[in-house]
């Protein structure tokens, strides 16, 4: 079957095409080239089980955003899992990661596929890790195959996309012993195969079969986000030459992908310092183009524990601002625990208002009608439209009423209560026929 890249070649038009050109406000005439050309992605599985509604990602479309929801070995309950995963659709997350390496992982996936209906990724060698403690009783003693058959049972059961960790090598993993790093290397992924790459001196099995990886992913149209094993895990390894070595090599694979009409997305940092975070972006797309960039955080502080998705979110609305297509949110228990479902709305909020505030960046045409209709609700003391408008209208609702406040027209609120400047001074009749004039002009 074709990939949407392929399509996009011979310049047919997808539905999943159709309806980001619908969400985005774009024409399919300047759609399809860009995803031809990969600078826009739709992740989107060909044999995903249930209908979904698809994003696309990159270059002149919103900014995304991530949530990630999953059990560890150290705790394992399902139905907590469901309700992130309902509360991250509830309140407007693109996609979802699974990263589950604990319990039957299979099962929680297709649960968890069946839960949103949303786009979707997993990190297979989770999967791997899972299977080599059940089978291996030592995750190291997993064979090559093991790494592959983990990224194809993932593509079967309808994954949109995949975070492969194919550009971390032997030789890489073999510098991190010799490297000072402050933080180590904290990417799951990116320890569990620089162990076994050294245990074995053999290399990275994602690399090695990297041909077999694009072939699979080709058959089922599973976008590759190509994974930054060796991010910083601290604000003082900041780019250092793991992570840029890294890098290099992803810009090559992610041309190899491309020649097979794979999509690809690149995976960014990690912990970097606030004056770091547009360069980090910069160099990222002076090495991989307009290929979707997609980085967690980045976090420009350590400090932060307990209130990580806002250190984080300073970082991300950088780097929005800067390019980044997708951004991976944090919560407020990242680096402490799993986080529950009230954490994973926290951080969700944090990082829309992340990306939004990106967006009047990068299309800000675009993105600022929102703001607008905030402006105008707000001098009109219309309080029914603010909370609607509001990227949490529950919170915002709440807070508001708190007082025994009710959203009824001209009321002012117990901030100012009767110094209102919009009581104090109307301006409401004024702009009245500006607004009507300017509404003609748009």
């Amino acid at each position: 079957m074709a990939t949407q890249m392929t399509a996009a070649r011979r310049g047919v038009a997808t539905d999943e095409m159709k309806q980001v050109a619908k969400d985005e406000d774009v024409s399919l005439e300047w759609l399809i080239p860009k995803i031809a050309k990969g600078s826009i992605i739709i992740p989107s599985n060909n044999c995903r089980p249930q209908k979904i509604h698809n994003v696309g990602i990159g270059k002149g479309l919103k900014t995304k955003v991530n949530v990630n929801i999953g059990t560890s070995t150290l705790n394992v309950n399902l139905e907590e899992e469901i309700e992130k995963a309902k509360v991250a659709v509830k309140y407007h997350a693109d996609t979802m990661m699974d990263l589950s390496d604990g319990g039957d992982v299979k099962q929680i996936r297709k649960t968890l596929l069946e839960t949103a209906p949303i786009t979707f990724g997993t990190v297979p060698i989770y999967e791997a890790y899972n299977y080599g403690v059940e089978i291996h009783k030592n995750p190291l003693n997993l064979t090559e195959d093991d790494y592959l058959n983990a990224f194809e049972n993932n593509a079967k059961d309808g994954v949109d996309y995949t975070t492969i960790h194919c550009g971390i090598t032997k030789d890489i993993a073999k510098r991190i012993l010799k490297v000072q790093r402050h933080g180590g290397v904290v990417s799951k992924g990116g320890t569990i195969t620089a162990a076994w790459m050294l245990k074995h001196d053999k290399e990275n099995p994602y690399l090695t079969h990297y041909d077999y990886l694009v072939e699979m992913a080709k058959k089922y149209d599973v976008t590759f986000s190509l994974g930054d094993a060796l991010r910083p895990g601290s604000i003082l390894d900041s780019h250092d030459e793991l992570q840029v070595q890294e890098m290099i090599n992803i810009s090559q694979l992610t041309k190899r992908a491309h020649e097979q009409d794979v999509q690809v997305m690149v995976e960014g940092p990690g912990h970097v310092p606030l004056n770091e975070v547009a360069a980090n972006v910069r160099l990222a797309k002076s090495l991989i183009g307009d290929v979707p960039y997609y980085v967690l955080g980045p976090l420009v502080t350590d400090v932060a524990s307990g209130h990580d998705h806002i250190a984080s979110a300073i970082g991300a609305a950088v780097s929005a601002s800067e390019g980044v297509d997708l951004l991976c949110y944090l919560t407020p228990s990242e680096h402490l625990a799993l986080p529950n479902a009230d954490e994973v709305k926290a951080g969700l909020i944090a990082y829309r208002i992340a990306a939004h505030a990106g967006d009047l960046v990068k299309i800000r045409d675009k993105a600022i009608k929102w703001d607008m209709e905030m402006t105008e609700a707000r001098r009109t003391l219309d309080w029914e439209k603010q909370l609607a408008l509001s990227i949490d209208p529950e919170e915002a609702a709440k807070i508001h009423s708190r007082t025994g406040q009710h959203p009824g027209n001209n009321v002012p609120c117990t901030m100012c209560g009767g110094a209102c400047v919009y009581m104090m001074l109307p301006q409401q009749k004024k702009y009245e026929k500006e607004n009507e004039n300017l509404q003609q002009i748009e």
